[in-house]
């Protein structure tokens, strides 16, 4: 069995408020950078045979401290990129203001979709398709690998592979800042689902358009 470890990027220099999403230039704010290097020290205790990030700024980031401690290279697949989102670029990071401008009603016609962005469905595929790939670069070795992604993809991608509906209160999510989502593989299956927070002794953050 390997195990591949989901990591969520750090915290996002982001004074704005802005729901980032995919845009460019979004960098780790100086706590987002002191939580990547715990989840590095966290990572430093397995043995780690493939790092792959999001290509997202904030995702390259989070794997640097990673591949300074094991010697890796970072990869980067397309299919670990935050989900899309119609409302990206707008201050309403955190849902605040969204109801109050009548153009954001189209969007919020089904939230099981949803249809402000890319169905969940979509993206909880496509995370565990790369997951998958990832599993299979260390199979045989004995070793895990670390995909380096964001929030919604990775609860997403949780939620499938423990047989949850997509639909979800993001209140509820079990995905902090730095957070490792570890999902166990026999062949081609999720087995087990372990969670952990290498940087809990550091500020909660602001995680908000992560």
């Amino acid at each position: 069995m390997e195990t591949v470890h989901l990591l969520r990027h750090g915290e996002v220099f982001n004074p704005d408020n802005v729901l980032y999403g995919r845009l460019p230039g979004f960098r780790l704010s100086d706590l987002g950078v002191a939580q990547a290097k715990l989840a590095a020290e966290f990572f430093a205790t397995k043995e780690i045979g493939y790092l792959v990030a999001s290509p997202l700024q904030r995702a390259q980031e989070t794997a640097a401290p990673i591949a300074a401690v094991t010697g890796l290279t970072i990869a980067t697949d397309e299919d670990l990129v935050e989900a899309a989102n119609f409302l990206e670029g707008r201050n309403v990071a955190g849902g605040k203001g969204l109801l109050r401008d009548p153009a954001n009603w189209k969007y919020l016609r089904n939230p099981f979709k949803p249809s402000w962005g890319e169905p969940y469905v979509e993206v909880a595929t496509r995370v565990l398709r790369a997951a998958g790939a990832a599993r299979a670069k260390v199979a045989g070795t004995g070793k895990d690998a670390v995909c380096v992604s964001h929030q919604l993809p990775i609860v997403s991608a949780r939620r499938q592979a423990e047989g949850l509906r997509l639909f979800h209160d993001p209140r509820k999510r079990q995905c902090s800042l730095a957070s490792v989502t570890s999902l166990t593989f026999d062949g081609d299956v999720v087995v087990r689902v372990d969670y952990a927070e290498p940087a809990a002794s550091l500020p909660a953050g602001h995680g908000a358009g992560a």
